[in-house]
């Protein structure tokens, strides 16, 4: 089983320009049902994707791929005419936030926001939107969410995941990319990797993620890669030690960032003595989750909270 998407989920990508179209091609690639795009200034017109697969060895799967995109004018019209029910945005920083909430305000169940840069008060207001309706947002500034051999959304390699039985969870991209990697050499991989995105504001957290991985029968165990700044992997800690039941390894990125030292992310900063390192590595160590010293010990950690 997976979390969130699967082969039969439905996307729209919002915003066709040239990143847009070059991950787009790489998700069809992959077998992600693509259903259509929004891009206002060309609403009416196709969008064709070829090209070789990227899922060698799926059973059952073509090996090229020949698919023509319709482009909407809006969120709406793209749902109406295709029956998506997730959407990933591609908009640029300023018009972002205002896609997002678009999506929402058109019913779309799923929005997954790659887009870096965005204004923290833009997405104070769109999470602030989001309160009242039924969508689940994940990122801004995120890798994006991919369930293997089945459907990838976002921007990460393809080829390095592999289905397993571990659930992934991670405010870095890149970390994302090292744990599944490791995950899939060690014969472990993964359910679903879901990318949550490091600004301040965002939508989907790590709570969100541990229960949907707690509640999935075919996920066994957790890998959780947290960073300094903030308190979300503080209040992950809390809710493992209250309510999970099935073994977590975790990593924190950061141990030497000084403080006021901000890292790659808008919400990778220590402040006024939180969101260190060393704090959210104590406080997951006394949840019960086991803790990888270094980038490099991510899958040995979740191999030894599975005890394998």
């Amino acid at each position: 089983m997976s979390v969130l998407v699967d082969i039969d989920t439905a996307v729209i990508v919002q915003g066709m320009g040239k990143t847009g179209r070059f991950h787009t091609d790489k998700a069809i690639a992959y077998g992600t049902k693509t259903v259509g795009a929004v891009h206002p200034s060309r609403a009416g017109q196709t969008e064709r994707f070829t090209g070789a697969t990227d899922h060698t060895g799926v059973q059952g799967r073509p090996d090229s791929y020949d698919v023509e995109v319709p482009i909407f004018g809006s969120v709406a019209e793209a749902v109406a005419g295709t029956g998506a029910v997730a959407s990933v945005v591609y908009v640029p920083p300023p018009f972002a936030a205002d896609a997002i909430m678009e999506a929402a305000d058109a019913g779309v169940p799923l929005v997954i926001a790659i887009t870096e840069g965005i204004p923290v008060a833009d997405m104070v207001v769109a999470k602030r939107y989001l309160q009242d309706r039924n969508t689940r947002l994940v990122g801004p500034n995120c890798p994006g969410v991919i369930t293997p051999q089945q459907c990838k959304i976002g921007i990460m390699p393809g080829y390095i995941h592999t289905p397993g039985k571990v659930g992934v969870v991670s405010r870095s991209g890149t970390l994302t990319y090292e744990a599944v990697h490791q995950l899939t050499r060690n014969g472990l991989g993964q359910t679903t990797a879901i990318g949550i995105g490091g600004d301040p504001v965002n939508g989907t957290n790590f709570v969100d993620c541990l229960e949907l991985f707690n509640d999935d029968p075919d996920t066994e165990g957790v890998i959780m890669i947290g960073e300094i700044g903030g308190t979300a992997e503080e209040e992950a800690a809390e809710w493992i030690a209250a309510n999970m039941t099935k073994p977590v390894a975790g990593f924190i990125a950061g141990m030497s960032a000084p403080p006021g030292k901000r890292m790659g992310h808008a919400g990778a900063i220590i402040s006024g003595g939180m969101g260190t390192a060393a704090a959210k590595i104590d406080a997951l160590e006394a949840a019960g989750v086991v803790m990888a010293p270094t980038p490099t010990d991510m899958g040995a950690a979740m191999m030894e909270a599975l005890g394998a």
